[in-house]
């Protein structure tokens, strides 16, 4: 996306997971212990993916896409889609981007990318450049 900044992907702290799970360090119930609202959300507002559940191996995850930002109001902490990120890039100055990835099977969840969204200021509020 054209105004993505400061990414932090969270494949590491993923896998480390995985591997505390696997060697017998945690319980997999430690760690498929979703929200009901979450599982709720992937159900109804979540976006499929192709990569299996690391932990059942039953089903794809499925990921949640959750915004805030003080410009966004009402809309903060809400769960948007990947296709409404674009426009709303336009609209508000900056806003973070959490892609949480849940498993609707064993409720596997975790936290996969954040990010920065928005004009950063350097258009005006719903403007375009040029």
């Amino acid at each position: 996306m054209w105004s993505q900044r400061a990414v932090v992907d969270y494949g590491l702290a993923k896998r480390a997971a995985i591997q505390s799970i696997r060697s017998g360090h945690v319980e997999s119930r430690d760690v498929c212990d979703a929200h009901p609202y979450l599982l709720r959300a992937a159900r109804t507002l979540g976006e499929p993916t192709d990569y299996g559940c690391p932990i059942c191996e039953r089903r794809n995850v499925t990921h949640v896409t959750y915004v805030y930002g003080d410009e966004l109001g009402r809309s903060a902490g809400r769960v948007k889609a990947s296709s409404d990120l674009a426009e709303m890039a336009h609209e508000y100055e900056e806003f973070r981007v959490y892609v949480v990835e849940v498993c609707q099977g064993c409720g596997w969840n975790h936290l996969a990318v954040s990010f920065l969204l928005g004009t950063g200021g350097s258009l005006a509020r719903g403007g375009l450049p040029g």
